[in-house]
């Protein structure tokens, strides 16, 4: 089971943009498990965005608290991120994966570019 995200693209500061993970390849459902987002910007290590739970609790990263949405639809077998007040320093590429355990294996990400 591999964890894919989409819904990235080029958007000025101050923007939004909203990020899907969905799980590829099989009947898998991801409404019982944790479901991080992470993000790995230009030259730097991949990190922790947002995490939610199977029941539903939400954390964040402090950098991103008040801006971020981490949310799930069970019925779409679907998490979402909702960025808003976006700055250049959220551009990376953003993966979702297992939050709370293992991880899976990486997907390929999908690139936000946020340009001043």
């Amino acid at each position: 089971v591999q964890l894919q995200a989409c819904g990235g693209g080029v958007v000025q500061a101050g923007g939004s943009l909203r990020l899907s993970c969905v799980a590829s390849g099989s009947i898998f459902s991801i409404n019982a498990i944790g479901i991080g987002w992470y993000r790995q910007g230009p030259g730097k290590q991949r990190e922790w965005v947002a995490g939610i739970t199977s029941g539903g609790r939400t954390n964040y990263a402090d950098d991103v608290k008040g801006r971020f949405t981490i949310s799930r639809d069970n019925a779409k077998n679907t998490v979402y991120l909702q960025m808003n007040s976006l700055k250049p320093e959220d551009t990376a590429v953003y993966y979702c994966n297992n939050y709370g355990r293992s991880y899976a294996s990486w997907g390929q990400g999908t690139q936000v570019t946020v340009s001043s």
